[in-house]
């Protein structure tokens, strides 16, 4: 699945969706690339540089996609971050050349009528770890 696809199923549009492609999917975990970190554009950039921080976003789109994948396939409607826990910096920039292209991987831990649990993290393409942790997501009423 490429980028054009994720947009059709995520809440975020334009250079606002980060995932260039779904490496698979199935019942439990997502796996994913990107390479819009290394775009000068992007919009998560501040001061001219992409914190690894914001690598926490890559994580929830991935999650985002996850759900609607689960869900037939169709968009859902938008959760809200409500917690993160155990989240580990492995590097302190996002747009780092030398990271190549990123893979993000989204994995279900917990469901509840309430929300999400997702283990999440980013690896360079050379296997090094940049970011992990869970995010809880919840779903509105």
């Amino acid at each position: 699945m490429l980028r054009e696809a994720i947009m059709a199923l995520i809440p975020h549009r334009g250079a606002s969706c980060l995932l260039e492609r779904v490496i698979g999917w199935d019942a439990v975990a997502i796996r994913c690339t990107a390479v819009s970190h290394l775009d000068p554009a992007n919009p998560l950039r501040a001061g001219g540089r992409l914190g690894i921080v914001a690598g926490v976003e890559y994580g929830l789109q991935a999650a985002a996609l996850h759900g609607a994948l689960r869900g037939g396939g169709v968009a859902q409607r938008a959760g809200y971050l409500a917690a993160l826990r155990d989240v580990r910096f492995d590097a302190a920039r996002l747009d780092d050349p030398a990271h190549g292209a990123l893979c993000i991987e989204a994995r279900l831990l917990g469901q509840s009528a309430g929300g999400f649990l997702y283990a999440l993290a980013l690896h360079a393409s050379s296997g090094a770890w940049l970011l992990r942790g869970q995010a809880t997501v919840a779903m509105p009423a």
